[in-house]
């Protein structure tokens, strides 16, 4: 009851907070602009080629699970896996990083998986992402550092900003006190929940490049890698064809916003509601898009993406045991017809 409780309170909690970012961003708006723009100035079709190729990033990730399950000893069928993909990624719009469990979950009871196993794969799977997204980033800094230079000398006043917190004498002491506490009292910290999550981690990251090195279609593997960011990366790139303000920019300027705006889905809230809208809009004006339409171009792309993922997944738990019925079916039958 108690742990029940906790996770009710975590997800009131997690969507308030991004309630609450998403008000931040749009309570200052002008909401008739907002709707005479999303009714006449945007070109749908090129939302909808948008989401195709987010489909496919499903799909290819679908397929890529498939090939690290294979060296645990098993190889599920494409639709229980690809169903089992999507509920997790339903599942993350309920409670941030709840979908890994569940998609664990749905593959373990359907095709007799172990769980255990299956939560290794993901764990070596999340790995490959971080690192593919740290690889964006760095493409991202060293092609942008440019437009980020000209943006804060467009900007003053963020500059200064950043410069009065980097060098504030209270964040200068808060460090230093921290650092003299942690080496104080490093035998007790070594014992905390708080160290022993790092090392579980570490183990973690251990596992996963273990069962990396045992994939056997390695080169596939490593396609689907690339081919599911380069997806992610167009999906988003494509709803910058549908606005006037955002067609003419380039597509490194997509790139920026992209990595920038998946950094929001990283935020601890459901769906990087609110968190993607802004990390968005804060990149699109590193270009010279207005904050106003930045924030249309936010809602319209987060909006259908996860539109998408909310049908696909209620779609997905509602199939599922009706698919597995007809297998299970179709297995007694061919155990009677193979006993006669």
């Amino acid at each position: 009851m108690k742990k029940t409780i906790v996770k009710i309170l975590q997800f009131l909690g997690f969507f308030a907070l991004g309630i609450f970012i998403f008000w931040l961003i749009y309570k200052d708006q002008d909401i008739e602009r907002i709707k005479t723009v999303l009714k006449n100035d945007v070109n749908y079709w090129w939302v909808g080629l948008s989401l195709f190729m987010g489909l496919l990033s499903h799909v290819s990730r679908t397929l890529r699970w498939g090939l690290m399950i294979e060296p645990i000893g098993h190889k599920p069928r494409f639709i229980n896996t690809f169903l089992a993909v999507m509920v997790g990624y339903l599942m993350n719009m309920a409670f941030p990083r709840m979908g890994e469990v569940s998609r664990c979950g749905v593959l373990a009871r359907y095709e007799k998986i172990s769980f255990t196993k299956l939560v290794g794969t993901v764990v070596a799977e999340r790995l490959i992402d971080l690192i593919s997204l740290l690889i964006l980033l760095v493409i991202v800094i060293f092609s942008q550092f440019g437009e980020m230079i000209h943006f804060m000398k467009e900007n003053p006043e963020i500059s200064a900003k950043l410069y009065a917190a980097a060098t504030s004498p209270y964040l200068l002491v808060g460090i230093a006190i921290l650092a003299i506490l942690i080496f104080v009292f490093r035998n007790a910290f070594k014992h905390t929940a708080f160290f022993k999550k790092i090392l579980e981690v570490i183990y973690n990251f251990k596992e996963g490049f273990i069962s990396i090195r045992n994939i056997k279609k390695k080169g596939w593997f490593f396609f689907h890698s690339a081919f599911i960011w380069g997806m992610y990366y167009v999906m988003l790139y494509a709803v910058f064809f549908a606005f006037e303000f955002t067609s003419d920019l380039n597509p490194i300027a997509g790139l920026t916003t992209f990595v920038l705006a998946s950094f929001g889905m990283v935020a601890p809230v459901q769906g990087g509601i609110g968190a993607w809208h802004f990390m968005a809009k804060e990149a699109l004006s590193l270009y010279g898009v207005a904050n106003e339409n930045g924030i249309i171009f936010a809602f319209v792309a987060h909006s259908s993406m996860t539109g998408m993922i909310i049908i696909i997944g209620i779609i997905s738990i509602l199939v599922l045991p009706f698919i597995n019925r007809r297998k299970d079916v179709t297995e007694t039958e061919l155990q009677i017809e193979t006993a006669k």
